[in-house]
């Protein structure tokens, strides 16, 4: 019954996330299809247009960022957007979404380990930046999605520096604590105290050398001892 279950699961793993993405991908399909362009009777072609369209207006855009025109106007629509009220909560969190998600970790400093309760660690992240205290902020990530946390202001003695990469807290974080990127570091653990004793190693003629061995040793025994 065990393996039964077991094979069931591991179907499960493999096939749900293969599901959940063809469903997501045909869900787009269906609605970049239905939308309307004169002329262009082909679903296939209406998708194809539209996501070329907007390839071209991120490309566009993004390239009208790096101007001072395109910094201008992206301090303008953050204002605007931060007047409307709810809409701005929105904005704001989408665009740190956005942010976080395609940033990778280069923006993300060393992380740390912080004791938030008597006992309790937590894994944070050093943002480069001090309060006007002369405190250290830190972004403590929520697990298993890292665009929700808190920014928390810290004394430099209150936390604890770690021998870690940025992937390896991530990926630690991201798989609400199962996934870990050195497999090596774990089978080291796993073998920690391990005594490993090693057979005799014997080549061609290892016998024959066993046998003499064995008869030196007899021949050289008293002839009380047996």
């Amino acid at each position: 019954m065990a393996t039964w279950k077991r094979d069931f699961a591991s179907g499960l793993i493999i096939l749900v996330p293969i599901l959940v993405t063809a469903y997501i991908i045909f869900w787009v399909y269906n609605a970049l299809a239905g939308i309307p362009i004169p002329t262009i009777g082909n679903p296939v072609f209406r998708v194809a247009i539209t996501v070329t369209v907007f390839v071209l207006l991120v490309f566009a855009v993004g390239y009208l960022m790096r101007t001072a025109l395109g910094t201008v106007l992206e301090r303008t629509l953050d204002d605007v957007m931060n007047q409307l009220p709810g809409l701005r909560v929105v904005y704001n969190a989408s665009k740190m979404a956005v942010e976080t998600a395609l940033g990778g970790t280069d923006e993300l400093q060393a992380p740390v380990k912080i004791e938030t309760w008597q006992g309790l660690r937590m894994t944070a992240f050093k943002t480069g930046k001090t309060a006007a205290d002369g405190r250290d902020i830190l972004f403590l990530p929520t697990a298993p999605n890292i665009t929700s946390g808190f920014v928390i202001e810290v004394e430099p003695d209150q936390y604890d520096q770690i021998d870690e990469s940025v992937e390896d807290a991530l990926t630690r974080i991201l798989s609400a604590g199962f996934g870990d990127t050195n497999e090596e570091d774990v089978t080291a653990s796993l073998l920690e105290g391990v005594d490993v004793v090693e057979g005799p190693q014997s080549d061609g003629d290892g016998g024959e050398d066993d046998a003499d061995a064995s008869a030196e040793e007899t021949s050289a025994k008293p002839d009380g001892d047996t």
